[in-house]
């Protein structure tokens, strides 16, 4: 029951009537029986900076941030994490007794989902990365805190954009642009695709021109979670790869932030339940 001592938690971003993130958060608040509610706005980017003096004002307990807010969302706030100012991106904000506090959680999400989904203590020294977005930020980030990973290769329609981002992001050497020859290919044992080509309703589309390069020594990763089997991971499955879609990053990244937000550790299991209901409605 919603009642006037209730707490609210919210997501914001333009288009928002897609996100699963209220169907899954509020099934945790459920589960856990605490006094809170989550519920999706939709915000232009003209009203982003009314929107989180609003947040301060109507003294809301936290906010997810979702495209295309993430970047000009820190601007608007009074802290940002250590963690989310090496991304350059917020994805949860934190209302501190009215001090906003900017995180981002999508980094923590990928290293979870890699690490439980597939037991991986180590990653592999190859890694291909394709895209360059927002998604793509936060990967890199989390695979450049692994020191195993030696190389990441990212390939983007983009090179501009690429550039950019290996740039603001390597300081190590670590990332090389551009296509592979069929030699380095021999050597990657990680995709991951964090572009939406594949995403529903664009579901026989797959972002790789030629799948002969996947193995079976291959890990694929691609962070659509719909559909739960994309076409790349189809393809990559066909020549024995294993593969992971991005329920699992979505579900520990959501985890993360209602964790930030309320002091809690919400169930996993009751979160990933909730989503795929969802999807299959």
């Amino acid at each position: 029951m919603i009642n006037g001592s209730t707490k609210v938690i919210g997501v914001i971003g333009d288009p928002v009537e897609h996100t699963a993130s209220p169907t899954m958060h509020n099934a945790a608040i459920r589960d856990l029986g605490i006094d809170y509610v989550y519920v999706a706005f939709r915000v232009r980017s003209d009203e982003l900076s009314k929107a989180i003096e609003g947040m301060r004002a109507l003294g809301m307990v936290g906010m997810n941030v979702t495209v295309p807010h993430k970047k000009s969302v820190m601007q608007y706030l009074d802290v940002i994490s250590p963690e989310a100012q090496a991304i350059g991106a917020v994805n949860t904000i934190v209302n501190n007794n009215g001090k906003l506090i900017g995180h981002n959680t999508d980094a923590y999400g990928f290293d979870k989902s890699i690490d439980l989904e597939r037991r991986l203590a180590k990653l592999p020294s190859a890694v291909v990365l394709l895209g360059a977005g927002g998604a793509a930020r936060s990967i890199l980030y989390a695979l450049l805190q692994r020191p195993e990973v030696e190389r990441i290769h990212i390939i983007n329609r983009t090179v501009k954009k690429s550039e950019a981002l290996a740039n603001e992001m390597d300081k190590e050497g670590r990332v090389y642009l551009g296509s592979l020859s069929e030699g380095e290919w021999d050597s990657v044992e990680l995709l991951i695709n964090s572009t939406s080509v594949g995403l529903f309703p664009d579901m026989a589309s797959s972002p790789l021109r030629d799948d002969s390069i996947i193995r079976p020594d291959m890990l694929v990763v691609d962070i659509i979670y719909k559909p739960l089997k994309t076409q790349l991971m189809m393809k990559a499955e066909e020549y024995g790869a294993t593969t992971i879609n991005g329920l699992g990053m979505l579900v520990w990244q959501g985890a993360r932030a209602f964790e930030l937000w309320t002091g809690i550790q919400p169930s996993v299991e009751i979160m990933t339940s909730a989503i795929l209901r969802n999807l299959e409605q």
